[in-house]
């Protein structure tokens, strides 16, 4: 009889454990569906127009203004049209469809300037590093704060590539035409927190690699350079 018992209470301990697996792998489960359901929501919640540049084209307002949540706090661009429009109309785009957010100031050197401009998916990137404007007369000079687009070698080339001015760098019309399109008029002591400490990229400094940033995004910033601060989302907050 006794003998029975134990068998009833080895029986009854290994339905219970076996209901037990058995809840937590649905548990496990329904919370991996969770994951999925939720990453897919982001993703579909994501601009279109990050995949198909075509889809981002439409003319700035004459005046507006961008804010930059960043990992030191916010910074505020006012962008004049009239100064590069070219170079508005694309930034307008951009911040409008959310290419900007999670960006890392990737290049930066204290007294020249603070650059940004990958997007931190690689496909994104690729999309938009064929997406080229012409240049603008440049109209302004590139004196603090001031806010305008990289300026490859070759003309009629500029895409997302960014850059914040540290000082006077007026020199620069004498190397391209980088046209400034906007002026940062709140939140430069922001600007002036952005890590610097890497320097110049590489091959030329400890920095990091452009041509790795655009083939492997956010994942190889973040890995190998984690100090690095971000832009957390940019947004247009006034038109004019």
């Amino acid at each position: 009889m006794k003998h029975s018992n134990r068998i009833a209470v080895i029986i009854c301990v290994v339905a219970v454990a076996l209901t037990l697996n058995i809840t937590a792998f649905a548990q496990e489960t329904v919370n991996t569906v969770t994951e999925e359901q939720s990453a897919t929501a982001i993703i579909n919640k994501a601009d279109p127009a990050l995949l198909d540049a075509a889809l981002a084209t439409e003319r700035a307002p004459e005046a507006f203004r961008v804010k930059l949540e960043t990992t030191q706090g916010d910074v505020v661009i006012l962008v004049n049209r009239s100064w590069a429009p070219n170079g508005a109309d694309r930034f307008y785009n951009l911040v409008k469809i959310g290419y900007y957010d999670d960006v890392a100031f990737y290049r930066v050197i204290r007294g020249f300037m603070a650059q940004c401009g990958f997007n931190g998916d690689p496909a994104v990137s690729s999309v938009w590093s064929n997406a080229r404007i012409s240049d603008d007369p440049v109209t302004q000079v590139n004196t603090r704060g001031m806010v305008t687009f990289a300026q490859p070698s070759s003309p009629n080339a500029r895409t997302t590539q960014f850059f914040v001015n540290f000082g006077d760098n007026t020199y620069l019309k004498e190397h391209g035409a980088f046209a400034p399109f906007g002026k940062i008029i709140s939140g430069m002591e922001v600007m002036n927190s952005i890590y610097a400490g890497y320097g110049e990229g590489a091959p030329n400094g400890r920095g990091p690699s452009q041509s790795r940033i655009a083939r492997e995004g956010n994942t190889y910033l973040r890995k190998n350079f984690p100090k690095l601060d971000y832009i957390t989302k940019a947004t247009i907050v006034e038109t004019k």
